[in-house]
């Protein structure tokens, strides 16, 4: 029962540690997108860029939800499991 813990516990270390790398990264295209822009028709480029940035943004959504979701129910799951034990060994 113990190496089941410990291997949940390093499963969750892994999907948290990506969960944080994905959320640095989802803030540091947040810190390059404007909220406004004016722009004349010779700064296209820039209002494509943006687009882009945001599409990113976008994108990542989904698989940091995901992320939480797993990285919560693990850490319930190890929860659980080591509750169970004490109760076990009690």
């Amino acid at each position: 029962m113990q190496n089941v813990i410990y291997v949940l516990l390093a499963v969750w270390g892994v999907v948290t540690v990506v969960l944080i790398c994905l959320m640095m990264y989802k803030s540091a295209l947040e810190n390059r997108e404007e909220d406004q822009l004016f722009l004349d028709a010779a700064q296209q480029h820039i209002a494509s860029e943006q687009r882009l940035i945001v599409q990113r943004i976008e994108k990542l959504h989904r698989p940091l939800m995901a992320l939480m979701i797993v990285s919560g129910v693990l850490l319930a799951i190890v929860a659980g499991l080591w509750v169970y034990q004490g109760f076990e060994n009690f």
